[in-house]
């Protein structure tokens, strides 16, 4: 009840101020084939209007609310069959909410030039981050079309989108140490695998470093004075 109140309904009288300001003003923006507010190009603006919709999604599948007609004299339970379907997508648009949440928080690093600069060093290197993310998906989508033309019967690796799922995995430290052991039994994927984490892991994780080495350096001191 306090955050639909409180925290939604802040929200929606912030979002609704600034929506009726801006287009008072003619402070609009071209997005795409239509104008938006110009408060939205801020990230702060686009990320608090997807939290109060994350907000509203909650209030309309609130399991509390569908049970009150099926609650079986329970008082504010979340458990019942009229709420089951809800339980789910409910769930995701808290996760969601609560990220965002957290994300909004940052603003206060303003109250240290230090975090500030930090902050913004952050924002500026996400650029590198991307880069990286796209190479690994380039590498991915090689080696598992790779993969799929190799006879082998792995089941992890029994078509692309798992390959590519397995791969992802291998990236980010989530393969299984006994999948490694099942390698074992078919040479070629071992050697195709062994291949990949040179390629990825080694080569393509220490190349970010050293971008975000590079990078932070390179802007840290513009930062601080910006900051």
């Amino acid at each position: 009840c306090f955050i639909y109140i409180c925290s939604m309904g802040q929200w929606i009288l912030y979002h609704a101020r600034n929506s009726m300001r801006d287009i008072r003003n003619n402070f609009l923006v071209k997005f795409g084939r239509c104008y938006i507010p110009e408060y939205l190009t801020q990230w702060q603006g686009w990320s608090s209007l997807i939290l109060t919709l994350f907000l509203v999604v909650m209030l309309i599948m609130e399991p509390t609310l569908h049970c009150f007609a099926d609650s079986n004299n329970e008082i504010f339970t979340q458990m019942c069959p009229a709420a089951e379907r809800f339980q789910f997508p409910y769930s995701v648009a808290s996760t969601g909410a609560m990220l965002i949440y957290f994300m909004l928080l940052t603003d206060l690093s303003v109250f240290s030039t230090r975090v500030s600069a930090f902050a913004l060093v952050c924002a500026r290197v996400l650029s590198e981050v991307a880069l990286f993310l796209f190479g690994i998906t380039f590498f991915v989508i090689a080696f598992a079309c790779a993969i799929s033309a190799l006879e082998q019967d792995n089941e992890h690796f029994a078509d692309i989108p798992i390959a590519a799922l397995q791969l992802y995995k291998i990236s980010f430290g989530m393969f299984s140490g006994s999948n490694y052991d099942d390698l074992e039994s078919d040479p070629a994927l071992l050697i195709v695998c062994f291949v990949y984490v040179v390629t990825t892991v080694i080569f393509m994780l220490n190349l970010l470093i050293a971008q975000l080495n590079c990078a932070y350096q390179a802007t840290y001191l513009d930062m601080m004075g910006y900051a």
